[in-house]
């Protein structure tokens, strides 16, 4: 049995072609697609939930990355339509930590493991990296867990 937010998307992709939603399937398909092809690369029959949320996120920084580029290169047309992709991919994301969250939880676990100095920064992150994949930017979650441990 595929996961639940497996699930739903699937569900969703069928409510789009229903409702003749031709840039909401588009979306939609593309993200199908994707968890297809990681499933095919990692010779799984179904991707679990945090799998699913990593590829979701993936898709979203390509998307993220394409936007600045458009608009650099004055493409509004472009940039516009990869917008469109991400607010399709963003409700499938669980609900984002806010800063006090984030703080809290990279705290707990500089205490838990007694990190001390930047050397022990590998270890915390990749015991950050679960509890908050997919619900905060990893890459300011870097940099918070830097400044604690090298200041």
């Amino acid at each position: 049995m595929a996961d639940p937010l497996k699930s739903r998307i699937l569900e969703d992709v069928k409510d789009a072609m229903r409702a003749r939603d031709r840039a909401r399937l588009g979306t939609l398909r593309m993200v199908t697609a994707a968890i297809k092809q990681q499933e095919v690369d990692q010779r799984t029959a179904s991707l679990d939930d945090s799998a699913v949320v990593a590829v979701l996120e993936k898709m979203l920084k390509q998307r993220r990355e394409s936007v600045r580029q458009y608009e650099s290169a004055g493409r509004e047309d472009l940039a516009s339509g990869e917008r469109e992709e991400i607010a399709v991919i963003e409700q499938y994301m669980p609900q984002a930590l806010g800063a006090a969250e984030i703080d809290a939880i990279i705290e707990a676990i500089i205490e838990d493991t007694g990190a001390a100095t930047m050397k022990d920064m590998g270890r915390v992150m990749g015991l950050l990296k679960p509890r908050v994949q997919g619900r905060a930017d990893m890459g300011a979650v870097s940099a918070s867990v830097r400044a604690r441990l090298s200041g």
